[in-house]
């Protein structure tokens, strides 16, 4: 079993920035893929970053340049660096994880372990 939580949300103004962490426990029998989605109010869920379990990146258009995604495998947590936020920006952030590797990094079907999320609201 393994759980997620996340936290480091909250509300900034537009240009501000945010960091978000995900921590990650449980039974590890494998190297494992890690990515951030996010969801705003009447919007599907979006891949917003990933990392795999051979650590390559990868970034939304949208976040990239402004995003930075980093992971510590020692702690089994993953950060996300949230900087020139947007209004657009505003949503539930999720973590996920699923081991090995995704064929699909940014896109949730391909993760089964999700957290409950944390809100991030950017004001203009």
């Amino acid at each position: 079993l393994v759980q997620l939580v996340e936290s480091g949300g909250g509300s900034v103004q537009a240009g501000g920035s945010l960091r978000l962490r995900c921590a990650a426990s449980g039974h590890f029998y494998s190297r494992y893929s890690m990515a951030w989605f996010r969801q705003a109010p009447g919007k599907e869920r979006e891949g917003v970053a990933a990392i795999d379990s051979i650590d390559m990146l990868d970034y939304a258009d949208s976040v990239k340049g402004r995003f930075t995604l980093a992971r510590d495998n020692a702690e089994n947590t993953m950060t996300l660096q949230m900087n020139s936020l947007k209004p657009e920006d505003s949503a539930k952030y999720y973590c996920a994880l699923r081991f090995g590797t995704a064929p699909e990094p940014l896109e949730e079907e391909d993760y089964n372990h999700w957290g409950q999320g944390t809100q991030v609201t950017v004001s203009s």
